[in-house]
């Protein structure tokens, strides 16, 4: 079974910027749409990028719009989240998340695997 880990995150002044990244192993990169979800205390997970297999498509949570780009390297089995002019609402734990196929946009109970989150706190 595929196993996600993410590394990357750390703390960073609100306006800044911060990349995160999620090794893939045990399975075939290019064989997952991946996804990165947001998780603050108190609130739903939240998908904000989502990248088919081949990197043909992305696709973002309005609130970061023109501010993250996902992008993936297939031979290398790795998911990357660019985050630039990071706010205080970014904050939060990032966990990567795969699912077999095409489909993107798919929801964090309907992933095959998910990491277990780096932490991305933004402070003012």
């Amino acid at each position: 079974q595929v196993q996600l880990v993410e590394s990357g995150g750390g703390s960073v002044q609100a306006g800044g910027s911060l990349t995160v990244s999620c090794a893939v192993s045990g399975g075939s990169a290019g064989s997952y749409s991946m996804a990165w979800f947001r998780q603050v205390p108190g609130k739903e997970e939240q998908g904000v990028a989502f990248i088919s297999p081949f990197g043909s498509l992305q696709t973002y949570v309005g609130s970061v719009k023109g501010r993250f780009t996902v992008s993936r390297d297939n031979g290398k089995n790795t998911v990357y989240l660019v985050m630039n002019s990071l706010g205080h609402e970014d904050s939060g734990v990032y966990r990567c998340a795969a699912q077999i196929g095409n489909w993107i946009n798919f929801t964090s109970s309907e992933a095959d695997a998910m990491g277990q989150g780096t932490q991305v706190t933004v402070s003012s």
